[in-house]
């Protein structure tokens, strides 16, 4: 999908207030929704993952029935996530330098990392409230299976979460150097 686009910076694959956020993504709803609505902390839309079974109720890009891949070589993912104090996973696919397809898969509901020929699942720890997850996936194609991170195959966001953004960049910004359209702002509480 990006594979021939020139990528420096920042390439964003969701964004919550665009017009169609989910135009890249395909959605798979068993006892749950994935719908946009106003989240009260932000003020902001969001796009809103629930289920109840987390295996069940997902977005995925690009679609697995598309021959397509995302082909992103920016190694840094960033998401804008909102924890709702449910179990919450997300998977990304990843092509290494021995071509081989690994998936990295992390979740609030595991406490061991346990790294296997294709899969590396790992526990991860959500604040209260807005977090913003940032996945170094060449450092951990590195650790995990002593090989180069080539490219980002496939993300996948499983239920329970909102999303406000998910987006790759070449480094890890500061908040001062990231565009105000990446910035999570909470709104300021007015005072009496």
């Amino acid at each position: 999908m990006f594979k021939n686009t020139f990528q420096s910076g920042f390439l964003s694959i969701l964004f919550s207030i665009g017009s169609k956020p989910l135009q890249l993504w395909d959605k798979q709803v068993r006892n749950g929704h994935i719908k946009r609505i106003t989240d009260d902390d932000i003020q902001s839309l969001v796009l809103d993952i629930s289920g109840t079974n987390v295996s069940t109720t997902f977005l995925t890009c690009p679609p697995p029935n598309s021959k397509k891949f995302l082909g992103i070589k920016l190694p840094f993912l960033v998401m804008i996530i909102k924890n709702m104090n449910k179990f919450f996973t997300f998977e990304v696919q990843v092509l290494d330098d021995k071509n081989i397809r690994r998936r990295f898969r992390a979740s609030n509901y595991q406490s061991t990392t346990r790294v296997k020929p294709f899969i590396c699942t790992m526990p991860m720890r959500l604040d209260d409230g807005w977090n913003q997850i940032q996945f170094n996936l060449s450092d951990f194609t590195r650790r995990a299976y002593g090989t180069n991170y080539i490219e980002t195959l496939r993300v996948k966001i499983h239920a329970n979460c909102r999303i406000r953004r998910v987006y790759f960049s070449d480094r890890l910004y500061s908040e001062d150097e990231l565009p105000p359209e990446f910035k999570l702002f909470l709104p300021v509480e007015k005072k009496h």
